[in-house]
């Protein structure tokens, strides 16, 4: 009996399960709401160097963010480390709120504190519903103002840093980025985004405080607001963000070296990298690195494609049947910048994937790349646009989407090529940077797993490296 009145309430759940109709008219007596007029992205500087940049797109939730200049680049010998232990310190008490506060604050209005950092800026970040925004802001400000670093707080955050570092160390990819950056440059940009093992612990406070004070100027940072009103976002600024006024501390001019790194370990995979000095950030020379990016394969654009249509790819499965990836690698700094060709392959077939894919690039610096796969490219990279923040702190003014694809439109077949030669000349005998991370075989000798990698091309590996004397 229990199954049969089962079986007969079916159709009454189905019932009220079902999907209500989708409303096409709207409903009598219903008011229409007001039609909000668009607004542009509004950018002001004031006279102390701080830049404001917002856009009211009228969102029920407002972000905020504090981008400054103070990556991992401006660290020195003595306070190596000090950027990563600062990004793991931004819930710590400051002067206007301890750490429990502004955990729980933050946490009251269902809003939520992130911070970022890379070689160039550390991004404090705030979001919540726009009627909250005044209570996040506040504890904004104390982070990136009025921070105390107390010595108990900061010895907490050891086991933090530990985490981090493990959890780095077993993505092979950030170590060879990482290797890669250390290879390239002999200061600045060659800092790691991580605390060195030396100096584990040892961090301090004052350490913090000196790092901040130097670098958490007016002049080097940038206010940047969405779904804010620009008015506010300036009194902002104004009232809190100009407490310490002047440049700061001049960072060094990145210097580029090349060079060769090999880390051996225990993996069954070879990750390669093999790169050149790219173009600075907003030049000319990078944006044709970035459609050269895009021609060579930039990585799949459906999830967990086989990126067949990259060029990278198609050359290097015409080459071996064994697994492989391979991505062609592009960074841009203020100073300086990288490109260069990634590849993940099989210890007895990373010869040929690397063989490969430096083929395709002496490929289009031949000639061998059509117009429309340097429009393709093109029209890849207008989907990428550089974010609001990122511009206002690098050049303390906003370029508007239609700028940006003039300065993409700009690029021509030519200058592909152009930078597409330079790349392989540089690869051939010159000036590149190698970093590996190979599989040593405990019952082959080192000796002759290199030379396996070697007798792909000499030239790439041996005696080509533009190498600069302490």
């Amino acid at each position: 009996m229990k199954g049969i009145r089962t079986l007969n309430k079916l159709s009454i759940r189905c019932y009220a399960a079902r999907r209500s109709d989708v409303l096409t008219e709207p409903l009598a007596g219903l008011k229409a709401g007001v039609a909000l007029p668009p607004q542009s992205v509004q950018v002001s500087k004031l006279p102390n160097g701080l830049v404001i940049a917002s856009l009211e797109n009228y969102s029920p939730v407002s972000s905020v963010g504090v981008f400054v200049k103070a990556g991992t680049r401006y660290e020195t010998v003595e306070n190596q480390g000090v950027s990563h232990v600062l990004r793991l310190a931004a819930n710590l008490t400051t002067k206007g709120a301890s750490a429990f506060r502004i955990c729980r604050g933050v946490e009251a209005v269902g809003g939520s504190l992130s911070v970022t950092s890379s070689r160039e800026t550390m991004v404090y970040s705030v979001e919540c519903l726009r009627d909250h925004l005044d209570t996040v802001i506040e504890y904004l400000i104390n982070v990136t103002m009025t921070p105390e670093f107390r010595p108990w707080e900061v010895d907490d955050l050891t086991s933090r840093v530990k985490v981090d570092r493990a959890l780095a160390h077993q993505c092979s990819q950030i170590g060879v980025i990482e290797k890669l950056h250390e290879a390239a440059y002999k200061n600045a940009l060659s800092n790691s985004l991580y605390c060195p093992d030396y100096m584990v612990g040892k961090v301090s406070g004052e350490q913090l405080q000196s790092f901040v004070q130097n670098n958490f100027t007016s002049a080097r940072m940038a206010l940047v607001g969405l779904g804010v009103n620009h008015s506010v976002l300036r009194q902002v600024g104004e009232q809190f963000l100009s407490v310490r006024s002047g440049a700061g501390v001049a960072g060094a001019k990145a210097v580029y070296r090349g060079g060769e790194l090999r880390v051996q370990n225990g993996a069954g995979l070879v990750h390669s990298l093999i790169a050149i000095e790219g173009g600075v950030t907003g030049s000319a020379e990078a944006n044709a690195f970035s459609v050269l990016q895009r021609v060579l394969g930039a990585g799949p654009h459906v999830k967990r494609g086989s990126n067949i249509t990259s060029k990278l790819s198609q050359g290097i499965a015409n080459a071996t049947t064994q697994p492989f990836d391979a991505t062609a690698f592009n960074a841009t700094y203020a100073d300086s910048g990288l490109f260069g060709v990634y590849s993940i392959a099989q210890a007895d077939s990373a010869g040929e994937v690397i063989k490969a894919a430096i083929a395709q690039v002496t490929g289009v610096a031949k000639g061998g790349v059509s117009e429309d796969d340097v429009t393709r490219a093109k029209k890849q990279l207008k989907g990428l646009l550089e974010e609001m923040g990122a511009q206002a702190l690098s050049s303390g003014a906003y370029h508007s989407p239609e700028t940006v694809t003039q300065s993409i439109d700009s690029v021509s077949h030519a200058d592909v090529v152009n930078v597409s030669t330079l790349q392989h000349s540089l690869l051939l005998g010159q000036e590149d940077t190698l970093v590996q991370k190979v599989q040593i075989n405990p019952r082959t000798a080192a000796k002759d797993h290199v030379k396996m990698l070697e007798e792909t091309d000499t030239k790439i590996f041996i005696s080509t490296v533009k190498q600069v004397p302490y």
